[in-house]
């Protein structure tokens, strides 16, 4: 009898002990299914007003228009920076990119320690994909890097900042190259391969940066359109196809449910020039900037610019049975640095202790929820120009107040963009006091930024070239 028992109970505590397992492995499912996969597409130099549905006069975007049918079209959307580096670099950390030291593109060594960078983004930096990896995502990064440059030979890989994989160009030649077509059609071989847990995907694609690599089937569908016009379009309406394919395969893996995709541009479109062939280091020859006739949408400004063309760009969000569908949302203040705590809310994960988000979750306006914004979004621009739109160095916006300023040129405006769109009307005379306000938050927020570059962001070519200097 003895015997019997004590087979009975250990028999009891094995049946328990699986049955304890089990119900952790489900746990452990759930939790991941619960977690969605995000995808977030980041354009180059493409314009707010790129886009069909936001009244491009040449270009077709079929299938972006319909993932804003599918999902919200949030238009009051803003880079914190209007050009493509340090843009990164706020998606990247949640943070304004000058706290980083990051205040253009990455370029040469030489040209870093004229502009008082570092020579890459400290691997040391908060940064999103680490933080989704220790969350539980499966993380990669394929199109432009541009977190580095090809002149630093021994910046860090892409592996470094808690990617899992990676394909990218814009990057040292020591490290993997890929071809710039290659972006979306790696990033749907990715989501095969990992559809059974969640992951997070950086496709920054080439589009529609110069050089520009038009296809000729998609040449002949605008051969209505003169050369420059014809040319843009054909390398929009190739990488809205892609866009469409990625689509098609979230649907056919079954997991279109549990995918949040979105897609956005690093900064308005691209200055038209004179150049009908370009060469950039890392993907050689091709047309230039003659055919860079990205639209605004009428917005003041471009590229470079702190004025709405340059810093209001795209903000599509698709989540079938999330975000609700056809919303156009024009009122919601958002930024680039509202991305890690917005994915981080809605991975279910804690932002690591003692980190300091420039930016705010979103997660309840994706949802369609009601939002109010409790933080300034600040811009900080450092080469500023004479060009008429091109002279503020540093910007706020609160509410539907943006202050633009130039200290060394003792000029400032400010606009009510709930009532002037395209920033167009100058409300400085008329509102001291919100001047007033506007520029004490902005000095404050200055005061904050550091003076000289991170450490574990310098090349060995830069003590090289101090001792020669």
């Amino acid at each position: 009898m003895k015997l019997r028992s004590t087979v009975l109970y250990l028999c009891t505590l094995l049946v328990l002990s699986c049955g304890g397992k089990q119900e952790a492995k489900k746990e452990a499912i759930a939790q991941e299914k619960s977690q969605p996969n995000i995808i977030f597409i980041f354009a180059d130099d493409w314009g707010y007003g790129d886009l069909g549905i936001h009244g491009s006069t040449f270009c077709k975007t079929s299938n972006l228009d319909k993932m804003a049918a599918e999902g919200i079209d949030f238009q009051n959307f803003s880079v914190v920076n209007p050009v493509c580096s340090p843009s990164r670099v706020a998606v990247m950390t949640g943070q304004y990119p000058a706290r980083q030291s990051v205040h253009g593109h990455f370029a040469s060594v030489e040209s870093h320690m004229q502009r008082n960078m570092p020579d890459w983004l400290n691997p040391q930096a908060p940064l999103l994909p680490k933080m989704l990896r220790e969350a539980g995502y499966s993380t990669a990064h394929f199109g432009k890097w541009h977190l580095s440059n090809t002149h630093v030979e021994d910046a860090p890989s892409p592996l470094e900042y808690g990617y899992d994989e990676y394909g990218a160009f814009n990057l040292p030649s020591r490290l993997h190259q890929m071809h710039v077509d290659s972006t979306l059609y790696k990033t749907i071989d990715f989501v095969k391969r990992h559809k059974d847990k969640p992951f997070f995907v950086n496709a920054w694609i080439h589009a529609t940066h110069t050089p520009h690599y038009p296809k000729e089937e998609y040449m002949q569908q605008f051969s209505n359109l003169n050369e420059q016009e014809q040319v843009y379009a054909a390398v929009v309406a190739e990488y809205d196809a892609r866009i469409g394919e990625l689509f098609a395969t979230l649907k056919d893996l079954g997991i279109d449910g549990n995918t949040l995709v979105v897609f956005s541009s690093d900064n308005g479109p691209e200055i038209t020039g004179k150049n009908k062939i370009t060469e950039d280091n890392s993907t050689g020859p091709g047309l230039g900037t003659y055919y860079s006739v990205g639209e605004t949408g009428g917005l003041k400004g471009r590229k470079r610019a702190l004025f709405a063309g340059g810093v209001r760009i795209p903000f599509l969000v698709r989540w079938p049975g999330t975000v609700p569908a056809g919303v156009v949302d024009k009122t919601t203040e958002l930024a680039t640095v509202d991305l890690l705590p917005t994915f981080m809310e809605l991975a279910g994960a804690n932002l690591p202790e003692n980190y300091q988000a420039d930016g705010v979750s979103i997660a309840s306006a994706i949802r369609g929820e009601s939002f109010d914004r409790q933080k300034p979004i600040y811009w900080d621009w450092r080469f500023s120009n004479d060009r008429p739109d091109f002279w503020p160095s540093a910007a706020v916006q609160e509410g539907n107040w943006k202050l633009l300023t130039n200290d060394k040129l003792g000029r400032a405006e400010l606009y009510n963009i709930a009532n002037d769109w395209a920033e167009r009307k100058d409300l400085a005379a008329e509102n001291p006091e919100k001047l007033k306000e506007l520029t004490y938050k902005l000095q404050a927020f200055q005061e904050t930024l550091p003076v000289a570059p991170p450490e574990n962001s310098f090349s060995k070519e830069r003590e090289t070239l101090k001792l020669a200097n």
